[in-house]
């Protein structure tokens, strides 16, 4: 299957889907028929902060007109910051979203974590997700917004400082205080800060869980009608 992406959202995030995304179909062997197009993260950040949905899911249509155009047979959102406009999207789209967020209360179901904690946007850990965990406790930090806007700031600069990587294991380190088994990256740009690292504490990537969907549908180990999806088939 091709797979579209919309990308920018940050580039960093965009970075780790391409590069995880090959490497992954290397492994097994086969080729990757694959599709990038880029939108502008402060737009859509101002648009998440007005709420306005509507506005967003237009941006996203368009991509993905001409992501259809470019032969893509299914589209990813590559943040999950930028999934608070989903459901409007799915309204306009010419191709199958898959989403980021609904296989991850799954995995964590599966895999044994009866809570955990989330580091992302203000929206994703205010939401919990946009209240798509069922089965899964969540665990937020104290001061959402601070984190958020220091999650938004490392996003849209594409890199990690060495203050701004202390700030985010700590804070994932106050969510296992708080009774969070793993802190899970619910934000893609959070490769930057914690990079594969050991920070004395399980950790969970958003980001893989989505990419494992997205190898699955690649190879056709998996189809549409297995995963949680919306817009035109």
């Amino acid at each position: 299957m091709h797979i579209g992406l919309i990308g920018g959202i940050g580039p960093a995030a965009t970075i780790s889907y391409y590069q995880r995304l090959t490497s992954a179909m290397r492994t097994v062997g086969e080729p990757l028929e694959l599709t990038i197009v880029n939108t502008e993260a402060s737009t859509l950040l101002a648009n998440n902060l007005a709420g306005d949905a509507a506005a967003q899911a237009r941006i996203y249509a368009k991509l993905i007109d001409r992501l259809k155009t470019a032969g893509a047979e299914c589209v990813a959102i590559t943040s999950l910051g930028g999934h608070f406009c989903f459901d409007e999207t799915v309204a306009l789209s010419a191709l199958p979203l898959v989403s980021a967020v609904s296989p991850l209360d799954a995995f964590f179901a599966a895999n044994g974590f009866e809570t955990v904690g989330l580091l992302g946007t203000g929206v994703v850990m205010r939401t919990q997700l946009y209240g798509q965990l069922e089965r899964t406790k969540a665990v937020t930090p104290q001061d959402i917004d601070g984190v958020g806007t220091a999650y938004t700031d490392m996003a849209l600069a594409g890199t990690c400082t060495d203050e701004q990587r202390a700030f985010f294991i700590e804070e994932g380190r106050k969510l296992v205080d708080a009774g969070a088994q793993a802190v899970v990256l619910a934000g893609t740009d959070l490769n930057l800060a914690f990079d594969g690292r050991d920070v004395g504490y399980e950790v969970i990537d958003a980001l893989d869980i989505h990419v494992d969907v997205l190898v699955a549908l690649a190879t056709g180990r998996a189809t549409l009608s297995d995963h949680s999806v919306g817009g035109s088939a």
